[in-house]
């Protein structure tokens, strides 16, 4: 019964779904690697996951550990990956991209939400949390498959200004 509610609400989602926003817009250009968890450490609850304002910037809470961010954009985008429990993430490159990937991601996992309270809202509150969690877990396996890129970036070693003839 839930696996059935689980499939419409992935197939609801499509192209909004985090994983499938993360390898067509992420993995596809120039990426570097964020570990957002260590190996050893255990899952932390979406609602202990917080952006936090400091007078020495921007970092994101995870559970007790303190993330610094360059920016708000990428709080926000590392913020979605860590509410999905993966550990080690791909961040882009270009930080032009960042902001607009950012709102994609954050506007698919309120979707979920979203489709999770629509499709189960008549079940019990302790099936919609199940449903949700097995979601999450599916989504983070999703992503954690498609792998978190390279370390470091790829520089194409070709400074020479001349046209090839």
């Amino acid at each position: 019964m839930l696996e059935q509610l689980q499939r419409d609400i992935l197939e609801a989602l499509g192209t909004r779904a985090v994983p499938v926003i993360y390898r067509e817009q992420i993995l596809s250009g120039r990426t570097r690697q964020f570990v957002l968890f260590p190996e050893s450490s255990r899952r932390v609850p979406p609602e202990d996951i917080a952006i936090i304002h400091t007078l020495l910037g921007i970092e994101i809470k995870v559970g007790r550990r303190r993330l610094g961010c360059p920016d708000l954009a990428t709080a926000r985008f590392l913020q979605v990956f860590a509410r999905l429990g993966v550990g080690t993430v791909a961040v882009p490159y270009d930080i032009s991209q960042i902001s607009r990937i950012a709102d994609d991601l954050e506007s698919g996992w309120q979707h979920l939400l979203l489709i999770i309270e629509d499709r189960a809202g008549d079940r019990p509150g302790r099936t919609r949390i199940q449903l949700r969690n097995q979601l999450i877990a599916f989504m983070r396996a999703e992503i954690e498959k498609l792998g978190a890129g390279t370390k470091i970036p790829e520089f194409n070693q070709n400074t020479k200004q001349r046209r090839l003839r």
